[in-house]
């Protein structure tokens, strides 16, 4: 459908958001299925977590080209974006690649971003990182309120990527920024949670969109050396799962003009 179509059928912009890509297996996925899920869901943006996308740890130039190649317009990252220390100032020069925006001053990338879609529109994406049982970072709903306004200035449409471990914390940054943002969604712990819905002041919010990669694993990781590793508390090479590969992500619909969510689904496809 082409979007002057679109606009006189005064249809929502549709963001699509792929939960933490895992290794190659997720890569995959994303090669088998992407187009499909552009296609059924008439899909304006795509965003991707990618800081599990290069062996399970890390990403590289190399896997982000081919994630881009696949249609992904930009990705976000969160505590292991930095575990290929070597490809940080090849990724970081790429505005398509931001990583949490609240880590220090002096921390190479940046935090948010400004997407156009082929019909000139315009979407705000920000990065955050939580710090409950993760690391001391700088506040992010302080930082949120600081990176929002300014996004703001350019356009309603705000989606956030909060990358955290606790659903308290993502839940009170969710109600913390209802309505002043399109939508909230976590990432981190690679399991999706079914609690999508759409705040009272508009905004679209789910504890954790999952991930793409082996569902036959522990969070993507072999099982023997995950639970080796819990059994001895000793050290242990984790290599990513390769079987049961699924697609886990969420398609929100966001009105134009107040940059307020009208619609949310997950999605759970065996690939």
């Amino acid at each position: 459908m082409s979007f002057a179509k679109r606009a006189q059928l005064s249809m929502p912009v549709k963001i699509l958001f792929i939960g933490d890509i895992v290794g190659k297996p997720g890569r995959q996925a994303l090669s088998r299925e992407l187009h499909r899920l552009v296609d059924r869901h008439v899909i304006d943006v795509i965003i991707a977590n990618g800081e599990n996308a290069a062996g399970g740890f890390g990403l590289t130039e190399e896997v982000a080209r081919e994630l881009f190649s696949h249609g992904i317009h930009l990705l976000t990252g969160g505590n292991h974006i930095w575990d290929k220390k070597e490809q940080l100032p090849l990724i970081f020069r790429d505005r398509r690649i931001i990583r949490p925006a609240n880590y220090p001053a002096g921390a190479p990338g940046t935090g948010s971003s400004i997407l156009t879609t082929p019909g000139g529109i315009k979407v705000g994406v920000l990065n955050l990182e939580g710090r409950v049982f993760m690391k001391t970072l700088e506040c992010p709903f302080l930082v949120a309120d600081r990176e929002i306004e300014r996004l703001r200035q350019e356009t309603p449409i705000i989606f956030v990527d909060f990358h955290a471990e606790a659903t308290s914390e993502k839940s009170a940054l969710g109600w913390y920024l209802d309505g002043r943002i399109s939508a909230l969604v976590g990432t981190h712990t690679h399991v999706q949670t079914a609690d999508e819905r759409i705040l009272t002041n508009g905004t679209a919010f789910l504890t954790d969109a999952g991930m793409t990669g082996s569902f036959d694993s522990v969070i993507g990781m072999g099982k023997e050396e995950t639970i080796h590793r819990f059994l001895t508390q000793l050290p242990a090479k984790f290599e990513v799962a390769k079987k049961d590969i699924r697609l886990n992500a969420v398609v929100i619909g966001v009105d134009e003009t107040s940059g307020m969510a009208v619609s949310i689904e997950r999605i759970n496809i065996s690939c």
